[in-house]
């Protein structure tokens, strides 16, 4: 394994990023980086608002995907599948680079592989490889990447854990990308087991289908009446929450909560699996979502951990609703950045990759900020209710795009220092950050690797908690990214929001809402 003083000093040698002339101007400058395939360089579009608040000193975020292999990796497959995959997007081949005026463009370089593909010496006689899978990764959050090539790469690690044969870790500098759009490329680049040449199939939402009587049109005209003034409403009360949180409204000060610059301290990444089956049997006994489940499985879990925080050193008593140790009225939030930009999906950025077409990309990021309902209940499931009744409302909100217009500008009329100042501002006056995404239906392979899990993450954001949720196949993996400062029991509180998906479905089946065929979908 590449030593921690190792990966701390390729942070200290990470170069500053390239200035280059423009193509008029009288070329004096070295662009040995800046080469492409046939030695020309030229510049591609300059870098989104969005991506470029990803360089400011208090956002240099990078994404992790954490992948799961039932096979040992061969190296050299993965090496030439990157050449004719990954590396024909424009954004996984580019440098950014500053120009003369402090623009920041896109730059196409000839990509050295050998550079990207990090592939440690092992010691085979190591002990846990789920631990030194562990620490491998959060030595690496200590670290970026160098400014003179591509913000991307990936280590392959033949350590056998619990639940691998081996594992690779792709990082990625957030200014490529959103976090679902990384992942969708991703699953881009693998492919079915069961159909080598096949994509993977992501579910996708059903409309449901409505029966048209006499009265429908009448009944749907006050319908859409009473949408569209709640959607105004909505839109409001949340701009003017987002317009007071970047201001001074702050969320409690929890044993979750980190302080300021905690943006630069690493993380402990630890992921968990359980089964999508028990989160679909919920959602079907209670006629919610996946996501409805998953949010209130998480505030179940959060409530715990923090009435045992509360209570330590307290008389040991039977927590309840009405007698527990938890603060009355904790405000306590995430904060979702929200790619307004519709995604392209995976057979546009598959095809993109085959056949060089054109897709659009790119950050063009909102915020919304996301309520969590804090407290012991007695009945488990109105942690799922409650879940669903702020999912329902934030659905019923142009919140994503009213603050991407009102930081684009704020970037516009103050410059990209202001407009830091108050993501910052905003992100840090909330406690965590919270995601669920959707991933395939049947196994997959990467490029020939069977996956047995994804887990993605990231680091660098000024959040001391990180949760996401990560669907494959019959499996969801929750995974935590965590300032081991602020909250030193990472294991226990996983274990608290695992416990609480238990909790949740036991009292499904306690209470009879769910029949055995009820669970197939």
């Amino acid at each position: 394994m590449e030593s921690e003083e190792g990966l701390c000093r390729s942070r200290k040698q990470a170069m500053k990023p390239i200035r280059t002339k423009t193509a008029n101007e009288e070329d004096g400058e070295d662009h040995h980086h800046l080469k492409k395939h046939d030695d020309e360089v030229f510049e591609e579009e300059p870098l989104s608002p969005s991506a470029r608040l990803f360089h400011e000193p208090n956002f240099n975020v990078y994404i992790i995907a954490i992948m799961g292999s039932k096979t040992k990796i061969q190296v050299d497959i993965v090496k030439a599948n990157l050449e004719h995959t990954l590396l024909k997007h424009p954004r996984f081949s580019s440098l950014q680079v500053v120009d003369d005026t402090g623009d920041m463009k896109w730059v196409r370089t000839k990509v050295d592989l050998e550079k990207h593909i990090i592939v440690p010496e092992l010691n085979p006689d190591m002990e846990s490889g789920d631990q030194f899978v562990e620490d491998y990764v959060f030595n690496l959050s200590k670290t970026t990447i160098d400014k003179s090539q591509p913000l991307w790469d990936l280590h392959l690690l033949n350590a056998k854990t619990s639940d691998s044969e081996a594992v690779g870790v792709f990082r990625i500098h957030h200014s490529l990308g959103d976090g679902t759009s990384l992942i969708s490329l991703l699953l881009a680049c693998t492919r079915k087991i069961s159909d080598p040449e096949a994509l993977p199939t992501v579910p996708v939402k059903k409309k449901k289908k409505q029966e048209k009587s006499s009265s429908w049109w009448l009944w749907r005209c006050f319908v859409g009446f009473w949408w569209v003034w709640q959607l105004l409403w909505h839109t409001v009360v949340d701009v003017f929450m987002f317009m007071l949180t970047a201001s001074f409204l702050k969320d409690t000060e929890t044993p979750l909560k980190g302080p300021d610059r905690t943006e630069s301290s690493p993380r402990r990444i630890i992921h968990r699996t359980v089964s999508l089956d028990d989160l679909k049997l919920v959602k079907n006994a209670m006629n919610t979502t996946i996501n409805d489940v998953a949010l209130g499985v998480t505030q179940a879990g959060l409530s715990r951990y923090l009435n045992r925080k509360y209570g330590q050193g307290k008389k040991a008593e039977e927590a309840t609703e009405t007698k527990n140790f938890l603060p009355k009225k904790i405000r306590l939030r995430s904060t979702l950045l929200i790619n307004i930009r519709t995604s392209v999906g995976i057979e546009a950025l598959a095809d993109m990759m085959e056949n060089d077409t054109q897709v659009k990309w790119g950050n063009w990021i909102g915020y919304v900020l996301l309520p969590f309902t804090i407290g012991l209940r007695d009945d488990p499931l109105d942690y799922v209710r409650e879940a669903k009744a702020t999912i329902d409302r934030k659905k019923h909100s142009f919140e994503a795009i009213y603050t991407f217009s009102i930081a684009e500008l704020v970037l516009k009329l103050f410059g990209i220092k202001r407009a830091s100042g108050m993501s910052h501002r905003i992100i840090t006056h909330t406690t965590m950050c919270f995601s669920n995404l959707v991933g395939p239906l049947e196994e997959i392979g990467f490029y020939g690797h069977p996956m047995t899990y994804l887990a993605p993450s990231s680091y660098g954001q000024p959040h001391a908690l990180m949760i996401n949720f990560q669907s494959y196949v019959n499996k969801m993996t929750i995974v935590l990214s965590i300032d081991e400062s602020i909250i030193p029991d990472a294991y226990q509180l996983c274990d608290d929001i695992v416990d609480s998906l238990k909790l949740i479905k036991d009292a499904v089946i306690a209470k009879g809402l769910i029949k055995e065929d009820q669970n197939r979908n």
